[in-house]
This record gives C-alpha cells, sequence and structure tokens, in this order.
C-alpha cells in the first residue's frame, strides 16, 4: 500500500526540474558541472575531440534547472559525419555528449528527461541518428545498442562496447562505415586587430 501512495504522491509532486535551452549564461555553472561530475580528465576523450572546436548542433544543447533556475544538469548533441554507406554518401548523424547531472539531484529522472527531450528535439529537427560513447545498460533503455557502429569508429581510442547508436529513422545507419568526424560550426574566434 506504501508504494502505491507513494505513486500517487510522485504523480501529483510539483517537478523540481525543468528542462530549458541553453544559454550563454549558463557557459560557467555548465562546465563547473562537467568539472565537477566528469572529472579534469574529460577534456581528453575521444568524443571530446569531435567536440573541440565546434557549436552544438542547432537546438539541440539543454540543461536542466532546478526551481531558482540553477543548472543541474546538461546535454548536448553535436553535428557529425558517422562515415559512409554502400553507396559512397556520408552519412549525416549526431553525436550526444556529454550528458551529465549534479551529484546532489541524482536519481530524479533529470538524466533521462534530459535525453528523452534531446532525442524528440533531434527527431522533430529531422536527424537521423544520434551516436555516443557511453554506459550501454543506461543508454539501451533509451534505444541506443552497439550494432549500427560495427563499422564505424572513433577518432582515438575508445571501448567498443561503449560505442552505441540510435536509428531516428530506420536504416539511416545501414551499411554506414569508416571514421568518425566532427561536420558542425566552427566556434567563431574574436579577430585581433593589428597595433598601428
Amino acid at each position: 500500500m506504501a508504494a502505491v501512495l507513494n505513486a500517487v504522491r510522485a504523480f501529483f509532486a510539483q517537478p523540481t526540474f525543468k528542462i530549458d535551452a541553453e544559454n550563454a549564461a549558463d557557459v560557467v555553472a555548465r562546465e563547473t558541472l562537467l568539472d565537477r561530475v566528469m572529472g579534469a580528465d574529460r577534456t581528453k576523450k575521444s568524443s571530446e575531440k569531435i567536440r573541440r572546436g565546434r557549436i552544438p548542433a542547432e537546438g539541440l544543447a539543454l540543461v536542466a534547472r532546478d526551481r531558482k533556475g540553477h543548472v543541474i544538469g546538461t546535454v548536448r548533441l553535436w553535428n557529425i559525419e558517422a562515415g559512409v554507406n554502400a553507396e559512397g554518401h556520408i552519412v549525416d548523424a549526431l553525436l550526444l555528449g556529454p550528458l551529465a547531472v549534479d551529484c546532489a539531484h541524482e536519481g530524479k529522472g533529470i538524466g533521462s528527461a534530459l535525453m528523452r527531450a534531446a532525442l524528440m528535439e533531434a527527431k522533430n529537427r529531422g536527424h537521423g541518428a544520434v551516436l555516443l560513447v557511453g554506459d550501454a545498460p543506461y543508454y539501451e533503455r533509451f534505444g541506443f545498442f552497439a550494432t549500427k557502429t560495427a563499422h564505424l569508429v572513433m577518432p582515438g581510442p575508445f571501448a567498443r562496447d561503449r560505442f552505441l547508436a540510435l536509428e531516428l529513422v530506420p536504416g539511416w545507419l545501414d551499411g554506414a562505415a569508416g571514421m568518425i568526424t566532427a561536420s558542425g560550426r566552427r566556434l567563431t574566434q574574436p579577430s585581433m586587430r593589428k597595433a598601428a
């Protein structure tokens, strides 16, 4: 009976967070959160090499905010080329990551909500597939599996069993083979004026 009452209370409870588009004011909070959750070595990962110097895919940088508006979770998706298909055409896709939730807010469904929101937005924007490197038991519940990445490789070391994909359009990754490369918009550097 207690389980039923807890489920009813949870159903009617006010949400403790909301999913929102990331904005420029979130940069410091996001980076601090990522450093705290993922550690200082996070920038050495193969996925980071693809993201470095790029801007997330249009409309696909999301944050979770607590009731006070503080960033307590983040997810971003990045434009990539997932090798070529059997006809030799480039396969456009997205790379997800990082997904992180503040340790003080774990277990509240924030990571799942961020994932579902990001995948729904990616599908609504017409993207065909999302790839990631992550914990298979966690990501399988969203439909990610290693079968579609069998002939794809990351630039640098990666764990084959953690290299997963989800097709938003059935068959999108059929025959895809080759190296994952960045294809998204580049960060623009402020121009430096020469001294006269």
